[in-house]
């Protein structure tokens, strides 16, 4: 895949997620953002160290999440935090703006250099618990070019915490977000933020996207990589690489060894 050697250097990309500590205005907002800061740059040392490919950013304690643009202030909280680990490690980074702020992700993202953005709903209407949420792929591939800029989109199909207002099925949603909406790579999760996919969905997924990249959204652990990994071009992994596994912890810097070390012993296919 010409994108993933272009931003990982690497096959199979494992992406490691830093969650934020919530942010400016968020309910359980501390007032201190250099608590927020120090949190961050130490989970993204235990990444960069324990050899995964790259870095996902998310504000994920501002649950619960807005449908739409956030405060200006999480834009600047973002901003800052991701320059800072940009210049603290050497992988490149991505930004998810949650819980669809697609277009603050793309100008932080031009703005530092971060390398891409995740988006949850790009094309399609998906109902959530922050109600209907509606793709705007046309608004962010045009605003994209307005900013002169190269930011890859990940975006995720069916994605997880949701449900498709429409009937559809994966192959179709596949082909529409990469065909129609213009996704440079495609996103394949479970029902819910640490469950994995469906083997069989990633491999439908793999057939719909043809060379668009395929990632593993949630769930991947040591002891499932072997078995996912092979139908998939990436993985983006979060739960597994904490304390304990609990999503609520700090990374762990021996968990995140120990998934690097599953997911690189994966023999080739035909080995």
């Amino acid at each position: 895949m010409d994108l993933i050697q272009q931003i990982f250097k690497t096959p199979k990309p494992i992406i490691g997620v830093v969650h934020l500590l919530p942010l400016p205005t968020s309910p359980r907002w501390s007032g201190n953002l250099k608590t927020v800061i120090e949190r961050a740059e130490r989970e993204a040392t235990a990444l960069a160290a324990g050899g995964v490919d790259g870095i996902i950013v998310e504000n994920f304690f501002d649950a619960p999440f807005t449908k739409g643009t956030v405060d200006p202030a999480v834009v600047s909280a973002m901003t800052i935090l991701v320059e800072k680990l940009m210049n603290l490690v050497t992988l490149p980074i991505g930004i998810n703006v949650l819980r669809n702020d697609a277009h603050s992700g793309l100008a932080i993202a031009s703005c530092v250099g971060a390398q891409f953005i995740r988006v949850n709903v790009l094309t399609g209407v998906m109902a959530t618990d922050q109600g209907l949420i509606e793709g705007q792929a046309h608004q962010l591939l045009r605003y994209r070019r307005e900013l002169g800029s190269e930011v890859k989109i990940f975006a995720d199909v069916l994605v997880k915490h949701a449900q498709a207002l429409e009937s559809t099925n994966l192959t179709h949603a596949v082909k529409d977000t990469i065909e129609r909406g213009l996704a440079d790579a495609v996103i394949i999760s479970g029902w819910a933020t640490g469950s994995p996919p469906v083997l069989e969905d990633l491999e439908i997924a793999k057939i719909a996207a043809a060379e668009t990249p395929v990632f593993i959204g949630s769930g991947a652990n040591w002891d499932n990589i072997a078995t996912l990994l092979p139908s998939a071009d990436g993985v983006i992994v979060a739960n597994s690489l904490k304390r304990h596994g609990q999503i609520d912890q700090p990374i762990d810097p021996l968990r995140v060894s120990q998934f690097v070390e599953a997911a690189r012993s994966i023999k080739p296919s035909g080995c």
